[in-house]
């Protein structure tokens, strides 16, 4: 079964280099714009600054063609089953990132602790519930 995902907007973000970037947001994660497309506008309406989001993106540059990795890129570590880590490089390399909302103007919104690169493509967005 195919199926196909339609981004919605994109991470503008001042991570370029995967190499550089944080494992987590919550480990040095930057602020970043999310920058939807006109046509989600709708959906974004009652969305806050304060509001607690899990973006849901598609990592493009992972290596999809990997089932075994590293934890954590450390050697020392045993290989790992990819479903059983946070490791971007995965057959289908979605990315889960919680965020807070800082500011929204319009289209974007303004977030705190991302670890997306810049041009990240998004493909939803949820609320954290709880």
């Amino acid at each position: 079964m195919d199926f196909e995902l339609t981004p919605i907007g994109v991470v503008r973000s001042p991570l370029t280099d995967a190499s550089a970037a944080p494992k987590q947001g919550t480990e040095g994660g930057p602020e970043a714009r999310l920058e939807f497309e006109e046509s989600v506008r709708e959906g974004l309406k009652d969305i806050r600054p304060g509001d607690r989001l899990i973006v849901l993106t598609w990592l493009d540059r992972a290596d999809r063609s990997v089932l075994a990795v590293r934890p954590r890129g450390d050697a020392a570590k045993p290989l790992t089953g990819v479903f059983s880590t946070r490791s971007p490089h995965r057959p289908n390399p979605i990315g889960l990132h919680p965020v807070t909302v800082l500011a929204v103007s319009g289209t974007t919104l303004l977030v705190n602790d991302l670890e997306a690169l810049d041009g990240t493509p998004i493909v939803d967005l949820k609320p954290v519930i709880g």
